[in-house]
C-alpha cells in the first residue's frame, strides 16, 4: 500500500514556472533543457534560474552529457521532488476542496 505524503506547500515548487517544470518532470524520467525550455516559453536564462532553485533544493538532478558534438543538459525530478511535488498539490487539491461553487446561474460570467 502506497501512503500518500501530508498535504503540504513547498515555496520553492509553488511558483508558477517552477510548477509547470515539476508538473512536467513528474510524468518522465527526465526531460531535455530545450523541451522544458519550449513548453514553459522561457528564455534560457530563466528557465536556469528555475532549475537552480529546484536543484539547491534537492528536488531535481541536472545531468549534463555531450550528443552530436553538443552539450545537453538532461533534468529530472529527484525523489525527494516528486514526494514534494506530490504533497504540494495533495495541499492544493485540499484547498480547492474547501471552496464552495457558485450556485446555478450565479458563476462568474466575464
Amino acid at each position: 500500500m502506497t501512503t500518500r505524503p501530508a498535504p503540504a506547500f513547498d515555496a520553492v515548487i509553488h511558483a508558477p514556472g517552477r510548477l509547470q517544470i515539476c508538473a512536467i518532470l513528474s510524468s518522465v524520467d527526465s526531460a531535455e533543457f530545450a523541451m522544458l525550455r519550449d513548453a514553459l516559453k522561457v528564455s534560457d536564462s530563466v528557465l536556469s534560474k528555475h532549475l537552480k532553485q529546484l536543484e539547491d533544493a534537492g528536488h531535481v538532478a541536472l545531468t549534463k552529457a555531450a550528443e552530436n558534438g553538443r552539450q545537453r543538459t538532461w533534468i529530472s525530478l529527484a525523489p525527494s521532488g516528486r514526494k514534494a511535488f506530490a504533497a504540494h498539490v495533495a495541499e492544493l487539491q485540499r484547498l480547492a476542496a474547501m471552496t464552495a461553487p457558485a450556485p446555478l446561474g450565479q458563476g462568474f460570467s466575464g
